[in-house]
């Protein structure tokens, strides 16, 4: 037994090409690649079947109203007349032998009435009849009486008008020039006679039956045409402008008429266009120079049709000539051609044919083709052996004619030959095995025309009716057998649309259904009873007859025979496809050979629309009793479900075609033609409101604009019975469609690439179906709108939703987000409007939602009770009990649907609690509302990470952001009322506004949403409030200032502040450290005071929680904090110094100076001690600042600090020089030095005593212009406060040690004295201290005494003042022993 293959892999992959396989990264040679692959894999065509790269947030009814978009877009791309009748010849036919296959039916034959049979007997002058299809009436002339009858009815009354004295010889119903009669007159039957032409003016009403009830009113407007022999009357739709012809002549005459009379003219006034502007050659003399005239033949015109939509008027004469005329306000003539000239150019394509070049053929008759059908085609000219010439009138270079463009040429452009001879036909099928349904169709143009054919000769009249639709009547051939017949075709515009595209095969495709009719006798008029086909206002899409086949009735034709009115009516392809199910073909084949032929012929895609339009009903016949009723057969209803299920097709995926490889796999997936069936159903049932407005403006004079229906509500109400019949056929079939079936349609696939086509197929298909709902409760909102009074429902809308709604589509309505919500204002208005006239709002709401739910849900009905408790607390008053236990049950209401409260609820809500004092409420829903729009937290979140611009979760944070707005201005509100209001009574109770501010802060302060608190705190401080934050006792203040405090400097003031307030001494000198070092725009005196109140702070004991800590290592890490903020303030103290010195120092100028006190000031923060020193301090010379900086670095290089200090003392006496009537250079140096040791504090490292005291006394043996007074040295140093002891013994030092500079006399004394000195000062200040032993201690008296008696005991080491002040310092020591 084989084992099942599984997938098969191709030879050779293609990158991205697999689902489950990434392809590697796009290379340079990407793009042509990708235009190779496409070489060898043509990609689909695209249509709405090519399923789109779509993005992926499409809903299901926007994609789905993509495909209806994109199918009306092709359904307008239907080829236009000149595509397929090219220049050239054709003539094919299909001549249907299956009766489901013909163009056209019978369907009623209208006998004459009794009365008028009667009348005819009696007359003298013979019988004329025709149609009036405007009013859905006959018109009869007996003689000089002319006679209306309802051609509908049984034993219809006649309407008579018998006032004319002469014989009637023309009638015509026209519409009238605009503004000339009452708004009654809706038409104007012209009566022409032998003696006058006059006007009947013409008022029609509908009873309740439907039938049409016309009154005639003799307008008295007239003109005579006695000596015309008036047979042909025409008139302009567009301008109400009547010509007629004189049978016996080539002129035009106009009936000019007007509602007043001019100063040269009256009413009424004949003109005649083609001899002078007026006619004032009375009819007697007209009849007297008749008949003396040249008796040579004359030219009559025998035909005049009219083309309102390029001015211009044809005429045809009984010599085959047709002329072009300009309609202007006088007629004038284009051009002119006669049949000869016409053919003169058609024998390279025709050949000879006696159909067009025999002796006795003539054109018979002339029908307009309009440009909105034709562009270039303007003409058809119909000749006697049934050919029909498409002729072209065109302006030079190829440009398209008019009136105000007149036509410089005319050509026959086509020519269309008459089908096969019928006897051929019947040969043909003879030699053929079995029976078709319809004649084959051959698809080479020249072999299946027929050149020769006389199946329609002789043709007495003929008729073309848009789109197309072409009758030829024959008259009665007895010789034949045969009765007076008409040959009635119509193009397959269903194989025209779906031909290829390219001229070449459009043309190709012009191929009509032909059928024979006969006539119970002659007749005299046709008539289009239904209006004039349209399917677009261009000649593209003009004549696609299956887009418009369930938007509008079936076409209908009146044939006005002797013996009455017989209509035909035009078979929609819908209709024969009905018929196909129900008279199957007779060959072996039957009805399934049926249906693969319509495929073959139509395609997949307009097979499975009409399967379906059949299966929902829309399939049309007449019946026995000649009506048209739907074919509802079951067998006829099966048979179509089959063939839509069975003919549908499959979808397609083709992988080589996705080329993006991050592109889903399903879009790329081709729906199946039952997808594309579906489409097309829909789009011709929604085809007329589509793009519609729901509603216009109605102005009369006199009375306010009105709104009213653009689209009569019958037929939104027929379009929402299709659709819903079409949705119970889907629901029901559901399991048997391919795309509907579900989840257990899914096991069905084989390969991963059909469970891809079929998952694309789903998508698809269940994206129709839900915009068939949609659309359905689209309607039902429009029609429930139009139940009420809508200007009143506008009136309460704001001016911008107002014009919203004048301006909405059907389309918005039914898929767009905006339009939705408009539709949700609209009910919104229309329940309040309810409400506000005593209606129960549970009543009204029940109602919209039975009616349209998707307009008024659930949660709507809530919504209107909510709405509904407020109104009512408000009428009981606010404040009352009452009103209080509405407005909390109102709250409830709306919170339990909070999720759908709109911002324009929340507002209306909101400003009513306020109204009412309902504080605490309004905030209360406010929070729980901004919590329901942001379930996920992705709000905090955000703020989290900082707010980053362009994050999607920015716009959670705005929907909560409008909840917060308003509770802010419920605080604003709620303050004003309590700041205007004691707050408690005089018995010491709270008040009324106490209870209401206290309900609502304690809401406030209790809500655990941190979005709310971040948004809370940022309104108070941008209000001025920021204070509040020291007050509050929530959780949230201390992270949210925290948070904000790397971003704000104000809020880090809060920060510290709030510390500080809640005794957390130490949390605030962190904040200020961090104040002094961090990145904010701070000038440097402002760090210096953030680090003076951080070491306050950090030395003052904390009660907070953090004094907790500060026990063990909690301790040791308050130290290193006062550490660092001491250690930090001396360095920006130093800056500060070097910062003064710069701004004084004159040596610095120009942008450099700003520069650096720029730097020192403010940009660069604290500076480090290094960059103080190598930057600033040590090239400006600041020797002092120098020092300063040693001793903070901890920098204990003795070099260097002997360095600076002998730079100091230099600097200084240079200073002291350059300073006229200063002090001395050894007052300078003096004052100095005491400086430094006050701020050195004397340290032994950066003030040591040996290398000044050295320094000092070298200062004093050098030569000076102004020296220093004796002991000049040590005085300064003890000034310093050094301790004589190191004074005395660095000074006996140097005396011992004999090092130069101190050796000689002179030195010695120096120092000598200097010792002596030192010992006197200490003695002294140790008496006046009161020691208990003198200097302090034995060992410093000892030291004194040995100092002395070792200077005392020389004889030359000191001067006679040195002697005595050692010998009395001795004296004083021993006295005091």
């Amino acid at each position: 037994m084989a084992a099942v293959a599984g997938p098969q892999t191709p030879q050779r992959q293609l990158p991205g090409g697999f689902i489950n396989t990434p392809a590697p990264a796009p290379s340079i040679f990407a793009p042509q690649a990708a235009q190779l692959r496409q070489n060898q894999q043509p990609p689909a065509p695209t249509n709405n079947n090519a399923a789109q790269a779509s993005a992926p947030q499409l809903s299901p009814v926007d994609r789905a109203a993509r495909t209806i978009n994109e199918t009306l877009r092709q359904e307008q791309n239907f080829p236009e007349l000149e595509k397929y009748v090219v220049q050239g010849m054709s003539g094919e036919y299909e001549i249907p032998t299956n009766p489901a296959w013909l163009p056209y039916q019978k369907l009623r034959m209208y006998d004459l009435p009794t009365s008028i049979i009667e009348q005819a007997n009696q007359t003298v002058g013979g019988l004329q009849m025709g149609v009036m299809p405007g009013l859905s009436h006959c018109w009869a002339v007996m003689d000089n009486c002319l006679y209306l009858w309802d051609y509908t009815v049984n034993n219809p009354e006649l309407i008579g008008y018998e006032e004319n004295p002469h014989p009637i010889t023309a009638v015509k119903l026209v519409k009238p020039k605009p503004g000339v009669f009452v708004k009654e007159i809706t038409h104007v039957i012209v009566v022409a006679t032998s003696d006058t032409m006059l006007l009947l003016g013409v008022s029609t009403q509908t009873t309740p039956t439907g039938a049409k009830t016309v009154a005639l009113y003799n307008t008295r407007m007239w003109i005579h045409t006695k000596g015309l022999n008036v047979r042909q009357i025409e008139a302009s739709n567009k301008t109400g402008r009547i010509f007629f012809l004189d049978a016996g002549s080539e002129d035009i005459y106009e009936f000019q008429y007007q509602q007043e009379e001019g100063w040269f003219r009256g009413k009424c006034a004949r003109i005649c266009h083609t001899s002078s502007s007026y006619d004032f050659m009375p009819p007697p003399m007209k009849a007297v120079t008749s008949l003396f005239g040249s008796s040579q033949g004359h030219k009559r015109l025998q035909r005049l049709v009219l083309d309102d939509t390029r001015d211009l008027l044809y005429t045809l004469s009984d010599t085959s000539e047709i002329k072009v005329w300009l309609v202007k306000d006088q007629i004038k003539l284009g051009l002119f051609r006669g049949l000869g000239s016409l053919l003169q150019n058609l024998g390279h394509f025709t050949g000879p044919t006696d159909l067009l070049y025999g002796r006795d053929v003539r054109l018979i008759d002339l029908s307009v083709i309009t440009a909105t059908e034709g562009g270039k085609l303007n003409v058809m000219a119909t000749t006697n052996t049934g050919c029909r010439l498409y002729l072209s009138a065109m302006r030079s270079y190829n440009n398209l004619a008019d009136a105000q463009n007149p036509p410089s040429s005319m050509q026959v452009l086509h020519v269309r030959f008459p089908p096969k001879d019928p006897n051929a036909v019947a040969q043909q099928q003879q030699q053929q095995s079995g029976s078709t349904a319809m004649t084959p169709y051959s698809g080479s143009q020249q072999g299946s025309t027929d050149t020769s054919s006389r199946a329609l000769s002789p043709t007495d009249s003929a008729y073309r009716l848009p789109p197309g639709y072409f009758m030829a009547f024959q008259p009665q051939n007895m010789q034949q057998g045969r009765r007076e017949r008409v040959f009635c075709a119509a193009p397959d515009f269903a194989r025209l649309k779906n031909a290829q595209q390219g001229p070449s095969n459009v043309s190709s495709g012009f191929v009509e259904f032909g059928q024979w009719i006969d006539l119970p006798s002659g007749h005299s008029t046709v008539a289009l009873v239904t209006p004039d086909f349209a399917a677009t206002s261009t000649p593209v899409g003009y004549g696609n007859e299956m887009a418009a086949q369930f938007d509008r009735p079936s076409a209908e034709i009146a044939i006005m025979t002797a013996d009455g009115v017989q209509t035909i009516r035009r078979r929609r392809l819908v209709d024969v496809f009905a018929s196909m199910m129900r008279y199957a073909s007779t060959d072996e084949e039957g009805r399934d050979g049926d249906i693969k032929r319509f495929v073959r012929t139509y395609g997949r895609g307009e097979t499975a629309a009409t399967a379906l339009a059949v299966a929902c009903g829309q399939g049309m016949d007449v019946t026995s009793e000649a009506r048209v009723t739907a074919i509802t057969d079951p067998d006829v209803v099966e048979g179509a479900r089959k063939a839509f299920i069975d003919h549908g097709g499959k979808p397609e995926y083709n992988a080589n075609a996705v080329v993006d490889r991050n592109a889903e796999p399903i879009d790329s997936v081709r729906p199946s033609p039952r997808h594309e069936g579906l489409a097309l159903y829909i789009s011709r049932l929604v085809r007329s409101i589509w793009i519609t407005c729901i509603m216009r403006v109605e102005i009369q004079p006199g009375v306010p604009p009105t709104l009213a229906p653009t689209v009569e509500l019958e037929k939104l109400r027929s379009v929402q019975r299709d659709l819903n019949t079409l949705s119970d056929f889907l629901n029901r079939n559901k399991p048997f469609i391919e795309g509907l079936a579900g989840p257990q349609a899914l096991g069905r696939p084989s390969t991963r690439q059909e469970e891809i086509a079929l998952h694309g197929e789903h998508r698809a298909m269940n994206s129709l179906v839900q915009l068939i709902n949609s659309i359905v409760e689209g309607i039902s909102f429009v029609l429930v709108l139009f139940d009420e009074r809508l200007e009143d429902i506008l009136a309460v809308l704001p001016e911008d939703s107002r014009r919203k709604a004048r301006d909405l589509t059907f389309e918005q309505l039914f898929i767009s987000a905006p339009g939705r919500e408009l539709a949700k204002e609209l009910v919104k208005a229309i329940v309040n409007r309810n409400i506000a006239n005593g209606s129960n709002v549970d009543t009204v709401a029940e109602a919209l939602r039975r009616r349209c739910g998707s307009f008024c849900s659930a949660d709507d009905v809530v919504i209107f009770k909510a709405q509904e408790q407020v109104k009512r607390a408000s009428e009981a008053g606010g404040q009352s009990e009452t009103g209080r236990v509405l407005l909390n049950e109102s709250q409830r209401l709306f919170q339990k649907v909070a999720g759908s409260l709109t911002g324009e609820h929340m507002i209306w809500a909101v400003s009513q609690y306020l109204g009412m004092s309902f504080y605490a409420g309004a905030v209360q829903l406010c929070l729980v509302v901004a919590q329901e729009r942001d379930r996920a937290r992705r709000a905090a979140t955000w703020l989290r990470d900082g707010s980053p611009e362009g994050d999607a979760r920015k716009a959670d944070f705005e929907k909560r952001k409008f909840c917060y707005d308003l509770v802010f201005a419920a605080i604003e509100a709620l303050e004003r009322e309590t700041d205007a209001a004691a707050l408690q009574n005089a018995d010491g109770q709270s008040t009324l506004a106490a209870r209401r501010r206290s309900e609502a802060y304690d809401i406030i302060d209790s809500s655990s949403d941190t979005v709310f608190q971040t948004c809370l705190y940022d309104w108070y401080t941008s209000k001025g409030h920021a204070d509040k934050l020291l007050e509050v006792r929530t959780p949230y203040v201390l992270d949210y200032l925290t948070r904000r405090s790397a971003t704000d400097r104000a809020h880090a003031d809060l920060l510290w502040r709030y510390h500080a307030h809640n005794n957390d001494f130490l949390a605030a000198a962190a904040t200020q450290l961090e104040l002094a070092k961090g990145g904010f725009p701070l000038a440097l005196e402002e760090r210096i005071g953030y680090l003076s109140r951080a070491r306050t702070n950090a030395s003052t004991r904390s009660s907070s929680s953090s004094a907790a800590l500060l026990d063990g290592s909690g301790r040791q890490n308050k130290q290193q904090l006062l550490r660092e903020i001491s250690d930090l303030l001396d360095v920006a103290t130093l800056q500060d110094d070097i910062l003064q010195r710069m701004k004084s120092d004159p040596r610095l100028t120009g942008q450099r100076r700003a520069i650096v006190l720029e730097t020192l000031e403010s940009s660069q923060g604290i500076l480090d001690v290094g960059e103080l020193f190598n930057q600033f301090s040590d090239q400006a010379g600041y020797h002092d600042i120098n020092l300063c900086i040693f001793r903070v670095a901890d920098h204990r290089n003795p070099a260097d600090v002997e360095r600076s200090w002998e730079d100091l003392i230099r600097s200084e006496h240079n200073r002291a020089l350059a300073e006229k009537g200063g002090p001395e250079p050894w007052e300078r140096i003096g004052v100095k030095m005491q400086e430094m040791g006050r701020k050195l504090d004397l340290d032994e490292a950066i003030f040591p005593v040996r290398t000044l005291v050295r320094k000092l006394e070298v200062y004093s043996l050098e030569a000076h212009e102004r020296p220093p007074p004796a002991n000049w040295g040590v005085e300064v140093l003890m000034a310093c406060g050094v301790p004589a002891a190191g004074v005395l013994a660095e000074l006996e030092q140097l005396f011992y040690a004999n090092e130069a500079p101190f050796v000689g006399q002179r030195a010695k004394r120096i120092l000598a004295g200097g010792m002596v000195e030192v010992c006197r000062r200490w003695v002294g200040e140790s008496e006046r201290a009161g020691e208990r032993v003198i200097c302090g201690s034995e060992e410093g008296a000892g030291m004194v005494r040995d100092c002395l008696g070792s200077l005392l005991r020389g004889s030359r080491d000191l001067d006679d003042r040195g002697r005595r002040e050692a010998e009395e310092v001795v004296r004083v020591m021993e006295g005091v022993r």
